[in-house]
């Protein structure tokens, strides 16, 4: 599965229904299961962002699809990052070293 960070913000129409927020998360929870993606956490938090939430999707299309919906409720815009495990972080930088290396040669 690919982790993808979503980063989001209340609408207009989204801040004025807040009462009902934890039941569109809900909704959206089971939305996402039912794409065979799954929310790892969420957040709300304060700043440049209402909302920050991990989640899981088999692939790229699949989180498109869930970001697309989402906005067409008309509650939330976001912003999604893919991103990339610790792991594949260190096989990448240790990739792009040794090209470094090369080329400065």
């Amino acid at each position: 599965m690919t982790t993808y960070v979503m980063l989001a913000n209340w609408t207009d129409q989204g801040a004025r229904k807040v009462k009902d927020s934890p039941r569109r998360l809900d909704a959206a929870k089971k939305a996402l299961k039912d794409m065979s993606g799954e929310f790892k956490s969420f957040f709300l938090t304060m700043g440049d962002y209402d909302i920050v939430a991990i989640y899981e999707a088999p692939d790229d299309a699949v989180a498109a699809r869930f970001n697309l919906q989402l906005g067409m409720l008309g509650n939330v815009r976001t912003r999604t990052l893919k991103a990339f495990p610790e792991a594949a972080y260190r096989k990448s930088s240790a990739r792009s070293t040794s090209w470094l290396t090369v080329r400065s040669r």
